[in-house]
């Protein structure tokens, strides 16, 4: 399969085109995400998410360099856990196109080849059907459910917790 889209750490240059693409996906990401509004919020996030106990990275089309979206890999445990979790967000425009599959698929790949982990992890309300068939598309499996487990929005929202191991 060809890729479509190209994964980087996601760098302080990116702001004004990440909190352009953020201010323009309010509509898509109301239920189920808060990414940064502003550029203070988002040098506070990149600045958060540093190497070696989180990862933020952008996600780029190949064809002409528009960012597609965000994923993060955050609370890197080493030892004998070996393990993460997965957040990740699409921009307005780029939504169901298979171009989230390919980059996550890519991020992934990271994760289990670059960093050496056995195990990532991704919580997703119930409700959000698209972001769930994204998981299943990358090889994620359902593990549970866990009531009332992330604060979103002013809200504890239910999860399923899904997740996929080192192959």
């Amino acid at each position: 399969m060809i890729r479509r889209t190209e994964i980087s750490l996601l760098a302080r240059s990116d702001g004004p085109e990440f909190v352009a693409a953020v201010l323009n996906s309010k509509q898509l990401h109301a239920a189920w995400v808060t990414p940064p509004l502003d550029m203070a919020t988002f040098r506070s996030r990149v600045s958060r998410l540093r190497p070696p106990d989180n990862y933020a990275f952008a996600i780029r089309r190949r064809d002409s360099g528009a960012l597609v979206g965000c994923a993060e890999i955050t609370n890197v445990v080493r030892s004998v856990l070996l393990s993460a979790y997965l957040g990740y967000y699409a921009f307005q425009g780029h939504e169901r196109q298979g171009l989230m599959t390919d980059g996550l698929k890519q991020v992934v790949k990271y994760a289990f080849g670059t960093l050496g982990l056995h195990r990532l992890e991704a919580n997703i309300q119930p409700e959000n059907v698209a972001s769930i068939a994204l998981v299943r598309a990358c090889g994620f499996s359902k593990e549970g459910y866990s009531p009332k487990y992330l604060k979103i929005r002013g809200r504890w929202r239910d999860h399923e917790r899904w997740a996929i191991l080192a192959r």
